[in-house]
């Protein structure tokens, strides 16, 4: 791989990430000045990324969207990755946001990138490294002072809260995994759209789109329109991209900067209460996505990232 193309990988991820912590905080925004419903937001977002990428991808020379459903076996991936990748990553992020804040919920998603270690671990029936094995520490520690503020009498975050934020860094990882087989054999913008359209349509049934809620302003619509296009249809598909240059753990430790950027504008902007053990466990957890990137660098090509584009 040349370097030009590693570092657009790279470009691409780092985009993609601020683009998801922005987009974060406006979410919280939303939620908390404008009262609209997690559920509609979700649905809305998804439904309309997904018709445009889509629409996108099938004017482009020598793509067909609908390649995809001539293989029995790919459809049964993509819906899997619509449900349990795209919309779960969606909801669960969106759902930790509203119990939450935009950055707690955004740090407590990235113990993502340590749930790959500890997957690719078991998978490989291998113990995790020196370097893996202190990142585990590291965010075991990190999310322990986040959610209580190192008392071990009480949280910090609701129980919901808390929940919500776990899940949703199981879902990131489901989301980095589920489609490297697809992303090999189609454009990433097609695995993406449908993916996200599919996801959109099956949260339907949980809150039609048309069943709106809340106080809907020039403010209210500009966010929701940034949201939906900045980061949702142009951040997942710059990071399927970025996935397919330079594999899913590289690309998910170089996302970190998505609870920076969240962190940062949701102090700035909505005044958010970020104490200091919040920022020792932030500090401590994105130190696990330094590691990881050191132990990618030291591992053999055998069990390095390039493994990580042929999991099923």
């Amino acid at each position: 791989m040349s370097n030009f193309k590693q570092y657009k990988g790279f470009l691409l991820a780092l985009i993609a990430a601020m683009m998801w912590g922005i987009s974060g905080t406006c979410v919280q925004f939303l939620f908390q000045h404008r009262n609209i419903n997690t559920e509609w937001l979700v649905t809305v977002r998804m439904l309309i990324s997904g018709v445009l990428l889509l629409s996108f991808s099938q004017s482009q020379k020598n793509t067909d969207v609908w390649l995809i459903w001539k293989n029995k076996k790919d459809v049964i991936a993509i819906v899997v990755f619509s449900i349990l990748g795209m919309l779960a990553a969606q909801y669960t992020y969106f759902a930790a946001i509203q119990y939450s804040n935009a950055a707690t919920a955004t740090i407590l998603q990235y113990i993502g990138p340590v749930i790959i270690v500890a997957y690719l671990s078991i998978r490989r029936r291998k113990l995790p490294s020196a370097l893996e094995g202190i990142a585990i520490l590291f965010t075991l520690a990190g999310t322990f002072l986040i959610v209580t503020h190192g008392s071990f009498r009480s949280l910090s975050l609701s129980a919901p809260a808390l929940f919500w934020g776990i899940i949703s860094a199981f879902a990131l990882a489901a989301y980095t995994l589920l489609p490297l087989n697809l992303i090999k054999k189609y454009d990433s913008s097609v695995i993406t759209g449908w993916a996200l359209l599919l996801g959109g349509i099956a949260f339907s049934f949980v809150h039609a789109p048309w069943k709106i809620q809340g106080h809907f302003d020039l403010v209210a619509m500009s966010l929701i329109t940034f949201v939906v296009l900045f980061g949702s249809l142009f951040a997942f598909s710059i990071f399927m991209i970025s996935v397919k240059i330079i594999g899913p753990t590289n690309a998910s430790l170089l996302s970190c900067t998505e609870p920076l950027s969240s962190a940062l504008l949701a102090v700035l902007w909505l005044n958010v209460s970020f104490g200091i053990y919040d920022w020792l466990g932030s500090a401590l957890i994105l130190t696990t996505i330094v590691l990881l990137a050191l132990n990618e660098k030291q591992a053999p090509p055998a069990e390095a990232g390039i493994e990580l584009n042929n999991i099923n």
